[in-house]
Parts: structure tokens; C-alpha cells; sequence
């Protein structure tokens, strides 16, 4: 193998696939590097931590360090969270001969930190989620998204798309009605916002106030996505959807409040 070879070719490669199906190759070579058809770019400032590699049950967890030189990776775009979540494998590779490999590790993107002079990513590795509850907290809100398995609301003609008239702050006008969006999500089809999502504070008319001003500036014209949403309660559950026998929460379960509660209050 190549790792024992008397003079070391060793070149570490990144393979990030973000939610959106870009895919973005990056080596800590000084030359650029084909691998299994994708050109990883060199970016000598790619640095990762010590990875350590275990039988256990231990959260694999790593930290990528670099610097904001790859085109393909802006300042702009890790703050507005283009790359959150997005899938990271690392591998080692002979750059004489890129077929050789070997695999050191894999995770998606969590925490994102950037400096003056860079940014650090955390990779949260798969065993990451032995860390996660074993059972969910009790909630008087319905816990399950709208359409997904648990829910069973069908989607079909709860989502349009429509076009941006104007956008001021996080006010955005469309050209179609945008009634019953309030929970909802706004999905970005063109401009610089392509690829994010805004969560929908609420809507009136053809008028959709979103929580969060857009990452970028949005132009007139842009095609959106507009998904119905649900303010998770039982009533609009029962009433809207008529969905009552799959909502997931308790609305009627004693709060730790009635613990506080005494003759008289």
C-alpha cells in the first residue's frame, strides 16, 4: 500500500455533497486531483484535526479548519447556511495514482465558526446520534411536520410555486394568493438565495411576512416555492386538516405549572 511506501505520496481530500446536490471536491495538495470524476481542487489551507478512529460507542466528532480561498466556499454562503448539514468524506489518496485510497472518516457539517482569517466546520460523524434523546419530551404542540410520515397530511396542492413582486426587509409581496402560509416554508428557485429555505411568520393576502430577512438581496421576479405550514396546535389540526387522530402532542397533560398552583391562586 502507498502508506508504506519508503517515499509518502499522501494527499487528503475532501468530498462535500451539499443538501441541494452540489458536490464540491477539495485536496490539501498543491494540484488539483481527479478522484472518481470529480476535480478536487487544491486548497492547501485545509486542514483537518487529529482523527481518531474507535470500536466504541463514543460520538465520532472532527473539526475541519481553512481558509475562505475556494470559490466555491464563501464567507457568504456558510452565514446564510448553504453548507449546514451538508455530507463531508475524508480520504486519503495517492496523488501519483488517485485510485489508491483509503477512507478516514465521514459526518455532515454541525457548528460553523468564521474568523478573520478562516473557518473551522465541526463533522459530526455517525455515531454522533447515540447522543440524541431516547424518547421524546412531552409537548402540548404537536411534535410531527407537516406531511411527513407521522403527520399523513397530503401535501399535493399545498405547495405552488409563485413569483416575487418586491421584498423589503423580511416582507415579501407574490403575485398569487399566499393564505394559510403562516408556520410555513418559502423555498428560493433563482437569485442569490437559491437553494435556502424561509420560515413563514405569517401571511395575508398576497403578502408574506417572513421570521428572518432573506441572507441576500432578493431582485423582483424570482421564482419561490411557497408550503403551506401548521401552527401545530390541536385545533387547527381537528379543524383545518381534520387530522386530529395523528396529531403528536399532549394539550391536555398537566404542566409542572399545576405543581405551583394553591387554594385560591
Amino acid at each position: 500500500m502507498f502508506l508504506d511506501a519508503e517515499l509518502a505520496t499522501i494527499a487528503l481530500c475532501w468530498r462535500i455533497e451539499r443538501r441541494d446536490g452540489v458536490a464540491v471536491g477539495l485536496t490539501a495538495h498543491d494540484r488539483d486531483i481527479v478522484v472518481d470524476g470529480l476535480v478536487h481542487r487544491a486548497a492547501p489551507g485545509m486542514t483537518p484535526s487529529a482523527i481518531q478512529r474507535a470500536d466504541g460507542l463514543e460520538a465520532d466528532t472532527m473539526d475541519v479548519a481553512g481558509a475562505l480561498t475556494s470559490a466555491a466556499i464563501g464567507e457568504r454562503d456558510l452565514l446564510s447556511g448553504r453548507w449546514d448539514g451538508a455530507r463531508v468524506v475524508l480520504f486519503a489518496v495517492d496523488w501519483t495514482d488517485p485510485a489508491s485510497r483509503v477512507a478516514l472518516g465521514e459526518g455532515v457539517i454541525g457548528a460553523v465558526e468564521v474568523g478573520d482569517d478562516g473557518f473551522t466546520a465541526e463533522l459530526r460523524g455517525a455515531s454522533a446520534a447515540l447522543d440524541r434523546p431516547v424518547v421524546e419530551e412531552t409537548s402540548p404542540e404537536c411534535r410531527a411536520e407537516l406531511g411527513d410520515r407521522r403527520c399523513r397530511v397530503a401535501m399535493a396542492g399545498r405547495r405552488r410555486f409563485a413569483r416575487v413582486v418586491a421584498c423589503e426587509g423580511a416582507v415579501v409581496t407574490l403575485d398569487s394568493g399566499a393564505e394559510g402560509l403562516g408556520g410555513g416554508l418559502l423555498r428560493w428557485f433563482g437569485g442569490e438565495n437559491c437553494g435556502l429555505e424561509s420560515v413563514v411568520a405569517g401571511a395575508l393576502g398576497m403578502v408574506v411576512t417572513l421570521r428572518a430577512m432573506p441572507a441576500f438581496v432578493v431582485e423582483a421576479g424570482v421564482l419561490v416555492e411557497v408550503v403551506e405550514g401548521c401552527d401545530k396546535s390541536l385545533a387547527t389540526c381537528a379543524g383545518r386538516f381534520g387530522n386530529a387522530v395523528n396529531f403528536r402532542g399532549e394539550p391536555f397533560l398537566p404542566g409542572i405549572d399545576l405543581l405551583t398552583r394553591y387554594p385560591g391562586a
